[in-house]
C-alpha cells in the first residue's frame, strides 16, 4: 500500500470512530428518531452505512480477484436491506456499523498494491479501485450530518474538503437547472463555475468558506455564511446525486 493509499485509509478509520461515537450515544428512542434524510430514520442511515461497507468490500473482492462482484444483488435488495435494519435497538445498530466498517478496513489494507488500478463498477459506471477509500469517506462525512446527533459542515476535515468540493462542484456544471455562477472558496486560488454554460461569465458569484460552499451544493445546509454578488439572495441548488 502507498503513502496516499495508507493516508486516505487513515481518514476513513478516523472518520469512522467519530461517527461511531455519535452512534454509541444514541439511545433507543434517538435511533427510531427521523434523521435530516427524508423518510429515513437514524436507524436507516446508521444501516445504509453499514450495508455501503459491506457493498464496497465486495468491490474490493472484484478488484483483488478480477470476479465481477457488484456492491449488492440489485438496487431493490440494497433498500430491502436497509428497510429491514432500520429499526433495530441503538446498541446493535452500532455493532453493525462497527463490524462491517472493521471488515472493510481489513479488507482494504490488505488488498494488493497492483489491485488498486483494477477496473470495478457502481451502478454501472466503472471507475478504478483506488476510488473506494474515497467513496466511503464521503459517505461518512455526508451522512454523519445527516445523522443530525450535531455533527456540522464545518467539522469536515480540510482534506476532504479540498477533494470533495471540486468534485460536486463539477457535478453541476453544465446542469440547466442550477442557476450559472461562479463559486469562490475563500482563500483558494481558483473557483468554479456552475450551471448552464453562456457566451460570457456568469454574472452571479457566491463565496464563502469551502466546507459552507460545499454543504450548501450537497444539500448539508443552507446559505448562512455565503455571501452574493449580482443577486438578491444566494440561489437554491437542484437536489445533488
Amino acid at each position: 500500500m502507498d503513502r496516499d493509499t495508507t493516508e486516505q485509509l487513515a481518514g476513513v478509520q478516523e472518520s469512522t470512530g467519530r461517527l461511531l461515537s455519535s452512534a454509541g450515544a444514541l439511545t433507543d428512542e434517538q435511533a427510531a428518531a427521523p434523521s435530516r434524510l427524508p423518510g429515513w430514520t437514524r436507524g436507516h442511515v446508521l444501516t445504509h452505512l453499514a450495508r455501503n461497507a459491506d457493498g464496497l468490500r465486495n468491490l474490493l473482492h472484484w478488484a483483488r480477484t478480477g470476479s465481477k462482484t457488484p456492491m449488492y444483488p440489485s438496487e431493490a435488495a440494497r433498500d430491502e436491506a436497509i428497510a429491514a435494519g432500520a429499526g433495530r435497538s441503538a446498541a446493535d445498530l452500532t455493532a453493525d456499523l462497527s463490524q462491517s466498517a472493521a471488515a472493510f478496513a481489513a479488507a482494504a489494507a490488505d488488498l494488493p498494491a497492483a489491485a488498486w488500478a483494477a477496473v470495478v463498477e457502481r451502478r454501472g459506471e466503472p471507475f478504478p479501485a483506488a476510488d473506494i477509500l474515497r467513496t466511503r469517506l464521503s459517505e461518512l462525512e455526508f451522512h454523519h450530518v445527516d445523522l443530525g446527533t450535531g455533527y456540522p459542515p464545518g467539522g469536515w476535515p480540510a482534506g476532504f474538503v479540498a477533494d470533495a468540493l471540486p468534485r460536486v462542484a463539477v457535478s453541476f456544471a453544465g446542469r440547466p437547472d442550477m442557476t450559472a455562477c461562479q463559486l469562490v472558496p475563500d482563500g483558494w486560488p481558483d473557483g468554479f463555475l456552475v450551471g448552464p454554460g453562456s457566451p460570457g461569465p456568469p454574472q452571479l458569484t457566491v463565496r464563502g468558506p469551502a466546507a459552507q460552499l460545499l454543504a450548501w451544493l450537497s444539500g448539508r445546509a443552507g446559505s448562512t455564511g455565503l455571501q452574493v454578488t449580482g443577486a438578491a439572495t444566494v440561489p437554491v441548488p437542484p437536489p445533488w446525486g
